[in-house]
């Protein structure tokens, strides 16, 4: 059962502008790390994190459903459109200075799908790890510390 307080997170930002949405893993080590790195830059300020670990509705608040959210990396860009796999890192990588360069290379030369299909196995592997050592859940239900 989740014991922390419901708080609302505004998606706007102080112009009114809508933030980027990074819905990530916080349960799985390996995701957390790289979450931490990006989360450590100026940049990181710009874009809302969320812990899908400790958000079991994300149905409700992002229109996505749980399992959905814990298999694959997704990012809402500005525009509201949700990127998911390679397309989310690359839009999550837009927002970075230095990493913006990687972002549009991959875009420009076409290799998202490449990537992606990359990134599905890694996706696929990353949970099947998590879920053979009992700290997976794809549901809603999950039970919160």
């Amino acid at each position: 059962m989740n014991t922390q307080p419901e708080t609302t997170i505004s998606t706007k930002s102080d112009a009114g502008q809508a933030l980027p949405v990074v819905l990530f893993d916080g349960s799985c080590p390996m995701c957390s790390r790289e979450i931490a790195f990006y989360r450590r830059k100026a940049a990181s300020e710009k874009l809302l994190w969320i812990d899908i670990s400790r958000e079991p509705d994300t149905r409700s608040r992002f229109g996505i459903s749980h399992e959905d959210a814990m298999q694959r990396f997704h990012v809402r860009d500005r525009q509201g459109h949700w990127q998911t796999g390679a397309w989310a890192f690359a839009e999550l990588w837009s927002h970075f200075p230095g990493w913006r360069i990687l972002s549009g290379s991959l875009r420009r030369a076409g290799l998202l799908p490449l990537t992606d299909k990359v990134y599905e196995r890694f996706a696929r592997w990353r949970l099947r790890r998590q879920c053979a050592d009992g700290t997976c859940s794809t549901t809603s239900d999950r039970q919160q510390p």
